[in-house]
């Protein structure tokens, strides 16, 4: 299926998203931090960036910049507990990133995940 890098800092919900897209068939790398997985994006390629938006140090939106900037064309998915309607404003800066809210059900990582893959 995809390559997906994952940047989530909490470890718990880290091991939960990747095995669930491990399960729908996708090779993930996850890491706890922003800078670690920028690092992992300039050395390989990657089908989607799935990152969370609060992180300490490089959070999410400016991670998503940075490897927007490094590889066009890499499709990007925040995952947030926190109002999407605040990141909607910077969608200028991301322009076609899907964000999922936290609370989510595993499924819907996975739905969101193929669909942004398909479009």
């Amino acid at each position: 299926m995809a390559k997906i890098l994952l940047a989530e800092d909490d470890q718990s919900m880290r091991s939960f998203l990747a095995t669930a897209l491990q399960r729908a068939g996708h090779e993930v790398a996850s890491y706890g931090d922003g800078m670690s997985a920028l690092t992992r994006l300039h050395a390989e390629e990657f089908d989607l960036l799935l990152a969370d938006v609060v992180m300490p140090g490089l959070d999410g939106v400016e991670l998503a910049r940075r490897a927007g900037d490094a590889k066009p064309g890499l499709k990007v998915m925040f995952i947030t507990g926190f109002a999407a309607v605040a990141l909607r404003a910077r969608d200028r800066e991301q322009p076609g990133a899907r964000i999922l809210s936290k609370p989510f059900h595993l499924r819907e990582l996975v739905q969101e995940v193929d669909a942004i893959l398909a479009a």
